[in-house]
Protein backbone atom coordinates (compact mmCIF):
# COMPACT_ATOMS: atom_id res chain seq x y z
CA UNK A 1 0.00 0.00 0.00
CA UNK A 2 0.73 3.78 -0.79
CA UNK A 3 -0.22 6.23 1.98
CA UNK A 4 -0.24 9.91 0.07
CA UNK A 5 -0.20 13.25 2.17
CA UNK A 6 -0.72 16.59 0.29
CA UNK A 7 0.16 19.81 1.19
CA UNK A 8 0.30 23.38 -0.33
CA UNK A 9 -2.82 24.56 -1.26
CA UNK A 10 -4.24 27.95 -0.58
CA UNK A 11 -5.75 31.27 -2.21
CA UNK A 12 -3.99 33.07 -4.54
CA UNK A 13 -4.74 35.65 -7.20
CA UNK A 14 -4.87 35.44 -10.73
CA UNK A 15 -1.07 35.21 -12.44
CA UNK A 16 -0.15 34.11 -8.91
CA UNK A 17 2.04 30.86 -8.29
CA UNK A 18 1.67 28.00 -5.76
CA UNK A 19 3.82 24.95 -5.63
CA UNK A 20 1.73 21.28 -4.05
CA UNK A 21 3.39 18.83 -2.27
CA UNK A 22 2.75 15.13 -2.02
CA UNK A 23 4.97 12.77 0.46
CA UNK A 24 4.48 9.14 -0.40
CA UNK A 25 5.13 6.46 2.44
CA UNK A 26 7.72 4.48 0.42
CA UNK A 27 10.32 5.06 -1.84
CA UNK A 28 8.81 6.71 -5.54
CA UNK A 29 11.31 4.26 -7.40
CA UNK A 30 9.12 1.35 -5.71
CA UNK A 31 5.88 2.83 -6.83
CA UNK A 32 6.32 3.30 -10.27
CA UNK A 33 4.06 6.63 -11.65
CA UNK A 34 2.65 9.23 -9.61
CA UNK A 35 0.62 12.55 -9.97
CA UNK A 36 -1.99 15.11 -9.92
CA UNK A 37 -5.45 14.77 -10.70
CA UNK A 38 -8.09 17.51 -10.17
CA UNK A 39 -11.45 18.49 -9.67
CA UNK A 40 -13.18 21.80 -10.09
CA UNK A 41 -16.95 22.53 -8.81
CA UNK A 42 -19.66 20.87 -10.66
CA UNK A 43 -16.38 18.93 -12.80
CA UNK A 44 -15.23 15.98 -13.29
CA UNK A 45 -11.87 14.95 -12.04
CA UNK A 46 -9.27 14.36 -14.53
CA UNK A 47 -5.78 14.62 -14.89
CA UNK A 48 -3.71 17.26 -14.91
CA UNK A 49 0.43 15.99 -14.67
CA UNK A 50 2.10 12.60 -14.28
CA UNK A 51 5.73 11.20 -13.69
CA UNK A 52 7.13 7.99 -13.86
CA UNK A 53 10.06 7.10 -11.01
CA UNK A 54 12.25 7.29 -14.31
CA UNK A 55 11.25 11.09 -14.78
CA UNK A 56 9.41 11.09 -17.70
CA UNK A 57 6.28 13.10 -17.56
CA UNK A 58 2.87 14.35 -18.95
CA UNK A 59 1.14 17.41 -18.99
CA UNK A 60 -2.66 18.16 -19.69
CA UNK A 61 -3.18 20.82 -22.81
CA UNK A 62 -4.58 23.18 -20.15
CA UNK A 63 -1.64 23.26 -18.36
CA UNK A 64 1.21 22.51 -20.59
CA UNK A 65 4.21 25.97 -20.18
CA UNK A 66 2.52 26.72 -16.91
CA UNK A 67 3.03 23.82 -14.28
CA UNK A 68 5.91 21.27 -13.97
CA UNK A 69 5.66 18.15 -12.15
CA UNK A 70 9.05 16.68 -10.26
CA UNK A 71 10.13 14.42 -7.76
CA UNK A 72 12.30 14.37 -5.24
CA UNK A 73 13.40 10.17 -4.31
CA UNK A 74 15.28 11.09 -1.61
CA UNK A 75 12.47 12.87 -0.06
CA UNK A 76 9.60 10.63 -1.18
CA UNK A 77 7.62 13.57 -2.21
CA UNK A 78 6.30 14.64 -5.87
CA UNK A 79 6.02 18.44 -6.94
CA UNK A 80 3.10 20.32 -8.93
CA UNK A 81 4.79 23.89 -9.09
CA UNK A 82 1.49 26.05 -10.61
CA UNK A 83 2.50 29.24 -12.67
CA UNK A 84 0.60 31.40 -14.31
CA UNK A 85 -2.31 30.65 -12.74
CA UNK A 86 -6.17 31.18 -13.93
CA UNK A 87 -9.47 31.40 -12.13
CA UNK A 88 -10.15 28.09 -14.08
CA UNK A 89 -7.63 26.44 -12.37
CA UNK A 90 -9.65 26.81 -9.21
CA UNK A 91 -10.00 22.74 -7.65
CA UNK A 92 -9.04 20.53 -5.23
CA UNK A 93 -5.93 18.92 -6.14
CA UNK A 94 -5.49 15.28 -5.45
CA UNK A 95 -2.09 13.01 -5.35
CA UNK A 96 -2.47 9.91 -6.66
CA UNK A 97 0.61 6.73 -7.26
CA UNK A 98 0.05 3.81 -9.43
CA UNK A 99 1.71 0.79 -7.99
CA UNK A 100 0.75 -2.75 -8.79
CA UNK A 101 -1.80 -1.66 -11.15
CA UNK A 102 -3.58 -0.16 -8.31
CA UNK A 103 -4.07 3.62 -7.84
CA UNK A 104 -3.66 4.88 -4.34
CA UNK A 105 -5.08 8.85 -3.78
CA UNK A 106 -4.82 11.72 -1.01
CA UNK A 107 -7.24 13.75 0.58
CA UNK A 108 -7.00 16.47 -1.82
CA UNK A 109 -5.87 20.21 -1.06
CA UNK A 110 -7.75 22.96 -2.21
CA UNK A 111 -6.95 25.55 -4.67
CA UNK A 112 -8.26 28.99 -5.26
CA UNK A 113 -7.43 31.61 -7.85
CA UNK A 114 -9.11 34.84 -7.13
CA UNK A 115 -8.41 38.14 -7.23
Amino acid sequence: QVQLVESGGGLVQPGGSLRLSCAASRSIFSIGAMGWYRQGPGKQRYLVATVTSRGSTNYADSVKGRFTISLDDAKNTVYLQMNSLKPEDTAVYYCYALSGGVNYWGKGTLVTVSS
